[in-house]
């Protein structure tokens, strides 16, 4: 079992389509990284991967190693060190403010797919082999989290990842669900599915997010609640399980993943009590050539909502464990 050398996994799951379960589960493994944590993420989603492209690895291929592949890596771990005031004698401190980042490492169907517009036509018995394969045969290495994206419903590979996984590791391992929604009434309705099939297979709900909820304007500081708001709260709170937080749409975030460019925003915009304005940061922005992903991710103001969400998921597993 080649999970043998991690910490902990978890699931991303929704009943619903198109709820952004793909970005949760990108910024998820981002922001874990900055908090110093090895992390790799499995796409499981057999017929519409999308990882590669989210990580901007859309061109690279695994490779084949004795019993297995090696994935892909993102990034490997480093220290950066963000530009620091100078002090009175006019020094800037950087070693004070250095920040240590876990690796990020990928394995998705897409890697193997000559083309990203080739069509997977398997029926289940072939999905169910690929997805104990990804489960046995990847060589991670030692991480401290497994972030395992999954397509929509409860279908074939739901059924073999969760009996795979249950069988396969232990208790503390499995640290359980992250279930995605959007605020309207026909997705929660399709979402309420996945919080009764973790129910029924015993996996732990570690809460919903609640995705969408809201749109970062890019020329004022207004976040506009464009698909209304709090559907996914209420979801929570009736199936008695921790609402992790709402994410609004941020074009910038999709311009980072799409163009590589580091995220800006008009004088005012503040998230999760941050000022994200560019004029307020500017001495703390990365360059523009030669950052990673990770950060640049740092400028976007989906940063603190996620980190404030990884801070609870972390407190409640580390209580599991």
């Amino acid at each position: 079992m080649s999970l043998k050398n991690t910490k902990h996994i978890i699931l991303v799951l929704s009943g619903k389509g198109g709820v952004g379960k793909s970005s949760v589960t990108t910024q998820l493994a981002l922001t874990l990284s900055l908090d110093g944590h090895n992390v790799g993420v499995l796409d499981v989603d057999l017929t519409g991967p999308s990882i590669p492209r989210f990580f901007g690895i859309e061109k690279a291929k695994v490779t084949q190693a004795p019993g297995g592949w090696i994935p892909v890596v993102v990034q490997s771990s480093q220290v950066i060190r963000p530009k620091a005031p100078e002090n009175e004698l006019g020094v800037s401190d950087e070693q004070e403010n250095s920040k240590k980042i876990g690796s990020i490492r990928c394995m998705s169907l897409g890697f193997l797919l000559a083309s990203r517009n080739d069509a997977v036509v398997w029926r289940g018995p072939k999905k169910t082999a690929m997805v104990r394969q990804f489960l046995s045969d990847v060589h991670w290495g030692a991480l401290d989290y497994l972030l395992i994206d999954t397509p929509p419903g409860t279908s074939d590979e739901h059924i073999s990842l969760v009996e795979t996984l249950l069988r396969d590791t232990s208790p503390s391992q499995l640290a359980g669900a992250v279930v995605v929604t959007t605020p309207q009434a026909i997705s929660i309705s399709d979402v309420r599915k996945e919080l009764n099939f973790c129910k029924k297979t015993g996996v732990k709900i570690l809460g919903v997010v609640e995705n969408m909820a809201g749109f970062v304007c890019p020329h004022c500081a207004e976040c506009t609640n464009i698909f209304s708001k709090g559907g996914g709260e209420i979801m929570a709170k009736e199936f008695q399980v921790k609402f992790l937080g709402s994410v609004p749409i941020d074009p910038a975030f999709v311009e980072l993943i799409e163009e590589g460019t580091i995220p800006s925003y008009p004088s005012g915009t503040i998230l999760n009590g941050r000022d994200m304005s560019t004029a307020a940061s500017e001495k703390e922005r990365p360059s523009e050539d030669g950052a990673s992903l990770v950060e640049k991710y740092t400028r976007c103001s989906l940063c603190p909502v996620f980190e404030d969400m990884v801070h609870g998921l972390l407190q409640d597993i580390n209580l599991q464990a």
